[in-house]
């Protein structure tokens, strides 16, 4: 089940929110963790058991980590620690990367070794990533072991964030478990909050895949170096609406539920430099690598040569997490490198170049960096490239590439406009600014929700892209 499935819009969402007024503050938590696991089961219901039993797993591990830490067993409690989380990263591995090492075992040995294909479970590198920092944190005495079965369930479990995060940690969300207090105020900012990541789903991301799709399933000899551009700026709106909105929507359907949760994306492409980038995109995943790979390792208080190593073990571990691929693995050291020179090699120089050069600059490496994620293989994505600055393209411009750019160009417009703050802000006045803009606000959002819904019943099931994450 996908938040822009009609079955979730009409059905399981309506039934959520009515059960969870009429119910009284004790039933609320349970009422939420039996909807998150029938969420859960609704796309995988093979592997309910499987969730049920790492539930199960890490709440007696985050106890006994709790016990030892308390009773002054450091050895212990880090060799339960280390015990806890491998099991947690074999069960991950065994799902992501099985295929995958079979694949380059039988490659570097000239084996026949084969497996077959498993589905795997929705959202399994979200919730191991969020048990992983519950578990650390335990450790660390950052939060506390949970005591109570049921609240630690809903904290892995919760639907808005089951499938494709936002990346909640233990801490921020250990005591909304307990004693959050739902409001009017907080369900309408949550509700117009999941309106407009719909909004971003379908009537952005969707559209602007038709043409990501339509020029990647041309013949790489017969792609002009406008139609290779095009691709690549679709996927990169693309990728930016779908995963944004998925985050939108999965913030604001929390904040119906009384939980609050931070933004997960916060305008990356107006950024100046590698850095900045990533500290506005996956907000909750680039937190989650700083806190628990790259500060344990020294982050940057250490030699220059350490400092260069953090980074480097931090983005390979980032490519793998992202696919079990090798383009991933480029992908992931392409951006630890181009952090690297801006950090140690270029800065001077970069402090000294105009803005708009240092936007452009990133902007194109950022597009490149797109085309190795979306390339089904290293070899396809130098080739893409290679097409885009005129190597083996079929010249510059051709018919193809003018059909695609007139049918998308209005989308492609509006989209890049709302990809900038500017057009939030203008909203925000229009529709938040005073008493008569209620009225305004009202039309508004109802015009969202039937557009939407529009598009939802013509068009063909698009999943969000990060579920294959």
């Amino acid at each position: 089940m996908a938040f822009n499935d009609l079955s979730f819009l009409f059905i399981f969402f309506p039934a959520m929110v009515l059960l969870h007024a009429l119910i009284p503050r004790p039933g609320k938590n349970i009422l939420l963790l039996l909807g998150s696991l029938v969420f859960f089961s609704w796309g995988t219901p093979e592997y309910l058991f499987l969730l049920i039993l790492m539930i199960l797993f890490n709440y007696v591990s985050g106890l006994q980590l709790a016990a030892q830490k308390q009773a002054g067993d450091t050895v212990g409690a880090k060799r339960a620690l280390i015990a806890s989380v491998a099991v947690n990263l074999l069960l991950l591995g065994f799902f992501k990367y099985w295929g995958f090492l079979l694949e380059n075992l039988n490659a570097l040995f000239g084996s026949s070794f084969s497996a077959r294909p498993l589905p795997m479970p929705i959202g399994v590198s979200f919730f191991t990533f969020s048990i992983l920092s519950y578990l650390y944190d335990v450790y660390r005495d950052k939060a506390p072991a949970a005591r109570n079965l049921l609240q630690f369930s809903l904290y892995v479990t919760f639907f808005p964030k089951l499938v494709s995060g936002p990346i909640v940690q233990y801490a921020a969300m250990e005591e909304q478990l307990k004693t959050r207090t739902p409001d009017r105020m907080l369900f309408g900012s949550g509700a117009r909050l999941f309106l407009i990541g719909l909004s971003k789903k379908v009537l952005l991301a969707n559209t602007l895949g038709t043409t990501f799709y339509g020029v990647t399933a041309l013949p790489m000899d017969g792609i002009s170096v406008v139609s290779a551009w095009l691709g690549a700026i679709a996927y990169a709106l693309m990728l930016y609406f779908d995963f944004s909105g998925y985050s939108d929507m999965a913030i604001g359907l929390a904040q119906m539920f009384g939980f609050r949760f931070e933004k997960n994306f916060d305008y990356p492409y107006v950024s100046s430099s590698i850095t900045e980038f990533w500290r506005r995109w996956h907000i909750s995943l680039g937190s989650w690598f700083r806190d628990y790979v790259y500060i344990p390792l020294g982050g940057s208080r250490v030699s220059t040569g350490k400092i260069i190593r953090n980074l480097l073990v931090v983005w390979f571990l980032t490519g793998i997490w992202h696919g079990s691929s090798w383009n991933f693995i480029f992908w992931g050291l392409y951006y630890g490198l181009l952090l690297i020179l801006e950090k140690f090699v270029l800065k001077n120089i970069l402090e000294k170049v105009p803005g708009a050069i240092r936007h452009f600059v990133t902007l194109l490496l950022v597009l490149i960096g797109w085309v190795f994620f979306f390339s089904p293989s290293l070899g396809s994505a130098f080739l893409w490239l290679g097409r885009m600055f005129g190597i083996g393209a079929s010249g510059f411009v051709d018919s193809t590439a003018r059909y695609y750019l007139s049918s998308c160009f209005i989308v492609l417009v509006i989209s890049v406009i709302g990809a900038l703050p500017v057009c939030a802000k203008m909203g925000n006045s229009l529709l938040h600014g005073s008493k008569r803009s209620v009225y305004l606000s009202i039309v508004w959002y109802a015009a969202l929700l039937m557009l939407c819904i529009a598009g939802m019943m013509v068009s063909t099931y698009s999943s969000f892209l990060y579920f294959q994450f």
